[in-house]
């Protein structure tokens, strides 16, 4: 945490001399006064940062504004997830979790024992994942996924695919698996796909970069998590004050020199 605070001249309370009188008065007129001050928040993936500043009290309004491109640009958390390996499940009709392999991007999302997604701060999130599901059968199956928080199923958020039977050997029916969900978490909360087979024959399949056609690879999942809120600038609030003191109250940091001006009114 770093805090910067402009110092003014200030008049004698027994008395001051014109020149000085003149001197507060002018830099008052010009916006100068010494209720002005910088503070960077703290990294860590904190989520307070305290204002230390003998003119805060309890019934202080304390305005903040953005100073650095870190503090400006820095956006609300997010996190995509993938994995580049097929996967089958143990047996059909048994829940199995999905697994990735890769953490595409990230800020205040993260991954843990290949299966958790985890947020760092309270809110609510969009979930959405893309399955690229094969189906090896001669008869048509069906693939059913759903969400879990915390190792919970999550009532009302599964879906169920059908993938028709093969066309040949070898060459199985492909569909993509496809959902959105709106959440609420707490911090530390982590998410997970879950899902069930009819049969075996049911995979979540990787298919390499094709030079011929070509195309890129395609993966056999991908996931984002998604924090419905604006830049992370406005969530910058005073959560609570004190005498000398104020606490402000943010997303979990870890950027550095995101610093802010601010100015203390009463």
């Amino acid at each position: 945490m770093t805090i910067v605070n402009q110092q003014y001249r200030k008049l004698n309370p027994a008395g001051a001399l014109p020149r000085e009188i003149s001197e507060v008065v002018n830099n008052l007129v010009e916006g100068k006064s010494n209720n002005v001050g910088t503070v960077t928040l703290n990294t860590g993936w904190a989520t307070t940062t305290t204002i230390t500043n003998e003119r805060i009290g309890y019934s202080s309004i304390i305005l903040l504004a953005p100073a650095t491109d870190s503090a400006e640009t820095d956006t609300a958390p997010y996190g995509g997830f993938s994995n580049n390996n097929g996967q089958t499940a143990p047996s059909s009709g048994t829940t199995a979790v999905v697994e990735f392999d890769t953490t595409d991007i990230s800020n205040g999302v993260y991954l843990d024992n290949t299966t958790e997604i985890h947020v760092r701060n309270a809110g609510v999130y969009n979930l959405q994942y893309s399955l690229q599901l094969a189906n090896s059968n001669n008869d048509g199956e069906y693939a059913d996924v759903w969400f879990r928080i915390n190792g919970d199923d999550v009532a009302d958020s599964a879906s169920r695919f059908y993938l028709p039977a093969r066309k040949s050997t070898g060459d199985p029916s492909y569909l993509i698996g496809s959902m959105n969900f709106f959440v609420e978490l707490e911090a530390g909360d982590y998410v997970e796909l879950a899902g069930a087979v009819s049969n075996t024959t049911v995979i979540l399949d990787y298919l390499p970069e094709d030079l011929v056609i070509p195309r890129p690879a395609i993966p056999a999942v991908i996931f984002t998590v998604q924090y419905i809120a604006p830049f992370s600038s406005d969530n910058v609030y005073v959560s609570s004050l004190g005498k000398g003191s104020a606490t402000l109250s943010h997303f979990a940091n870890d950027t550095a020199d995101k610093t802010y001006k601010y100015l203390v009114v009463g």
